[in-house]
């Protein structure tokens, strides 16, 4: 058997057993490609954790499957490297102009979170396979119509959430889903990470030479340049982030999300330090609260960044972990991280049987997107499970900005007690960049 019959073994068998623990109402997706020919991947956003997934989709077992036909990247001087590396892609420093190029099959965006969506609903609208970083987009609506387009497209979507393809996140599940830890009614989650915290700055230093800086701003108000903003600390400015919560809870949530079938809540409120215009909070605590799913009891899940940790931490009942999920149920608790786990407290455990492992270990995220461009599955990520799972993590900044407990109506795509959070689900965008 071939390494890519392997692959395409592996994508079927995880379609078949993923209900529950995958994503729940699988299907076959359109394929724009043959299993003979190889895809034409152009990558958008070539430095940073662009070119760490530049280097995903050009492995081995990657070059097998694609050609990198297309790099953008608004630096041209942060570009250079790459595009010795691959001559033969045609590089641009506006990806609008991109598109006009035919033998684009998919399409990798690791931009900041600004222009996620405008760089995406061209590609979906356009019949690309689409891998998206994390939080998939900026804003809650640019969110929704992604996930809107990929329906409609019927084409390979994956949204980074890397740690996804880990084996731990695997055994976690099976341990929730297979009532390890009895009815789980509350989680927790926090990191440690600030973005934000800062003023304004009034210097006006030039451009880079080779930085594209209006291009970088994209559909976010005029601003002039400043080093405060990029190329990494744009995660910490309204404009073009969402601070830690957006920068990281994709990831964290991402667990509780897959093992508890969870998908919209139905109300957020969160509390920080006083709502800065332009800049994100250092600190941030979000509560969401999500309805029952079955015989699947009700949950809340808490969100901390900064300095901020469950209390459980203080009362000497956790270990001193770094960033961490846990799930408390009616028979105990599970402290998790990337890379390990344990069921708490250990003395209750100490006779445990752990459920045999039911999911497939992973083929790599982003060896799962190029295989599913080819074969037609669907992905672990793909933009509806990942989307319902962007749209919870930013409704979070929504909630902090308004200064209200919201409730949202996922069915309608809005929240139904205050006309004062809409402009954070859909703010304005500058002219040139509309998404219509």
């Amino acid at each position: 058997m071939s390494k890519r019959q392997t692959r395409r073994e592996f994508l079927k068998a995880s379609a078949l057993a993923g209900a529950g623990f995958w994503v729940s109402g699988r299907q076959t997706l359109g394929q724009t490609t043959s299993p003979s020919e190889k895809l034409g991947v152009a990558v958008i956003g070539v430095s940073g954790q662009g070119h760490w997934n530049l280097r995903q989709v050009t492995g081995p077992e990657a070059a097998e499957i694609c050609n990198i036909v297309a790099l953008c990247d608004v630096d041209e001087n942060k570009a250079a490297e790459v595009r010795q590396r691959f001559p033969k892609a045609r590089f641009y420093t506006d990806f609008r102009k991109m598109f006009d190029q035919k033998d684009i099959d998919a399409v990798v965006i690791a931009t900041p979170d600004h222009t996620h969506a405008a760089a995406a609903l061209p590609a979906l609208r356009l019949g690309k396979h689409v891998y998206c970083e994390k939080p998939l987009a900026h804003t809650v609506r640019e969110v929704q119509l992604m996930r809107e387009a990929a329906a409609r497209a019927k084409v390979a979507t994956q949204m980074g959430t890397q740690i996804h393809a880990r084996n731990n996140y695997r055994r976690v599940v099976e341990v929730i889903q297979s009532g390890g830890i009895g009815a789980v009614h509350e989680v927790h989650v926090w990191v440690e990470r600030e973005w934000g915290g800062q003023e304004r700055p009034t210097e006006t230093p030039p451009v880079p030479e080779g930085l594209h800086y209006d291009l970088w701003l994209g559909p976010a108000p005029y601003r002039p340049y400043h080093p405060a903003y990029l190329p990494a600390n744009w995660r910490g400015w309204w404009d073009f982030g969402g601070g830690t919560l957006a920068d990281m809870a994709c990831h964290h949530m991402d667990l509780p999300h897959w093992a508890l079938d969870l998908r919209h809540p139905t109300t957020i409120e969160a509390e920080g330090p006083p709502v800065h215009p332009e800049s994100c909070p250092v600190w941030l605590i979000v509560r969401f609260h999500y309805p029952a799913r079955g015989k699947m009891p009700p949950v809340l899940l808490t969100w901390y960044n900064g300095k901020r940790r469950p209390y459980y931490f203080q009362e000497g009942k956790l270990p001193e972990w770094g960033d961490g999920v846990l799930f408390v149920g009616d028979k105990g608790m599970l402290l998790a991280d990337y890379d390990r786990h344990v069921l708490l407290p250990e003395k209750d455990f100490a006779d445990y049987k752990r459920p045999e492992p039911c999911i497939p270990e992973s083929i790599g995220h982003h060896l799962e997107w190029l295989e599913a461009c080819k074969s037609g599955e669907k992905t672990s990520c793909n933009f509806d499970y990942s989307g319902a799972l962007a749209q919870t993590v930013l409704l979070g900044n929504v909630a902090y900005r308004s200064g209200k407990k919201i409730r949202w109506d996922a069915e309608r795509q809005r929240i139904t007690n205050t006309r004062e959070a809409d402009t954070f689900v859909d703010p304005p965008r500058r002219k040139g960049w509309e998404l219509a």
